[in-house]
This record gives C-alpha cells, structure tokens and sequence, in this order.
C-alpha cells in the first residue's frame, strides 16, 4: 500500500463527493484518473484492506437495519464470519472478547429482508442469531484517523 492508497482510504471516510462521476473527483483531488482511483479501490478490496465503498444511512430512513451477535465456537469463528460477510446485506462484522463473540449490522430494503438474512444466516450455521434492534438513536462518527507503520 502506497501513499496514495493510504490517503485515499483516509481522506475519503467523510464527505465523499455527491457527483455524477464521484472517483473523477477523488482522482482530481488526489491528482490520479478516475479509472486509477477505480483500480487502486478494487485493489484494496481484493487484498483485504476495505470490503465496501458507499453510503451509511440514518438507520430506518431507508429500508431496514439491525445490530446481531451469535456465540460462535472458537473453531468456527473463521468459517462463520465468512458465511455472515458472504451477504450484501451485511454491511460489516467484528469479533468481540464476549460470550457473544461476532458481531454484525445488516442493512436491507425492507425489515423483512433482515429477517430473512437473520434465519438463513442461523440456518447456515447451525447457531442461534441474537436480533438487537435500535431503540435509540446515537450519532457515532465512523471516520477513524488511519495510522500507518
């Protein structure tokens, strides 16, 4: 991962462009061509470095969301998430040192799709799905500051 890489995975966490060709903007601001944004993104997904770009929307303001964890033994935890990220609908997961160790949100067009992705999930796998739906909502900013060594 070059300089520009990492810039491009920094800067770009906030505010990117509300454009027709948003990575012919990201491109002029990081003096690269539009398809050269587009090549180093892929890049990066295909390495592992980012799973997504796009929009994080107010929960509930467009279609359906929720927060889920499973316990999942140790010995599967790999083989699990695979399964849990292998959705589109699963925006990220994370392990956590709890009971409850794999943590996810879904994001779909409707609630009724989160419960389908929910009971396929658990059916897949064999393991119960704890659904935890917003009762309040928080603002939390995603943007972290990016360290590199």
């Amino acid at each position: 991962m070059d300089q520009l890489d990492q810039r491009l995975l920094n800067e770009f966490q906030q505010d990117f462009p509300l454009a027709t060709r948003p990575y012919a903007v990201l491109g002029e601001r990081l003096g690269l061509g539009e398809d050269e944004v587009m090549d180093r993104l892929a890049r990066l997904s295909r390495g592992g470095s980012i799973s997504r770009v796009g929009a994080v929307f107010k929960p509930h303001a467009v279609g359906g969301s929720t927060l889920a964890a499973m316990a999942v033994p140790e010995d599967r935890l790999d083989e699990v998430a695979d399964l849990v990220s292998s959705f589109s609908e699963v925006n990220h997961n994370y392990q956590r040192e709890h009971r409850l160790n794999l943590w996810f949100v879904v994001t779909a067009t409707s609630q009724q799709r989160v419960a389908e992705v929910l009971a396929e999930i658990s059916a897949r796998a064999g393991l119960q799905v704890l659904d935890l739906p917003l009762l309040e909502h928080f603002h939390i900013d995603l943007g972290f500051d990016l360290k590199w060594t």
